[in-house]
């Protein structure tokens, strides 16, 4: 067993805290886990009964994001709660640097939701790619 702490790149406690609203997925969009997340959107959290599960799943999905995401410049738990509550503005793209289509979101309301619906399967991703050409790059 390996005792190397990893760079943490998501947060627990955000994690529990979107557990609450866990019957849309939330949480699990959070940590990376899209086709999952999906599926708790569309079934209630598999009728609730995954979403109390995962309560206790919360620590793993999380050690799985801190090994899958790279760290770097860009702060996960700060772009979700950019998407979350500002997505349709577009806030959450500025934020990743990507002034156009940040700008295309605040003037079509986050590409007719289009947009912010693909970033919530996607953000993890591209969070992590841009953090990784950056760290490439020597400019942590």
């Amino acid at each position: 067993m390996n005792n190397t702490t990893l760079p943490s790149t998501h947060n627990k406690l955000v994690g529990y805290l979107l557990w609450i609203f866990g019957f849309t997925g939330a949480h699990r969009f959070y940590f990376g886990k899209t086709k999952t997340g999906i599926l708790w959107f569309f079934t209630g959290g598999l009728l609730g009964v995954g979403w109390l599960i995962d309560l206790f799943l919360i620590p793993g999905m999380d050690r799985q994001a801190d090994r899958r995401f790279a760290q770097g410049r860009l702060d996960y738990t700060v772009a979700w709660i950019l998407l979350t509550y500002l997505g349709v503005f577009g806030v959450h793209r500025f934020y990743l640097g990507k002034w156009a289509t940040g700008l295309l979101y605040l003037v079509t309301g986050g590409g007719f939701l289009i947009g912010v619906v693909y970033d919530f399967c996607t953000l993890n991703t591209q969070i992590s790619g841009i953090n990784l050409e950056e760290n490439s790059r020597g400019g942590v």
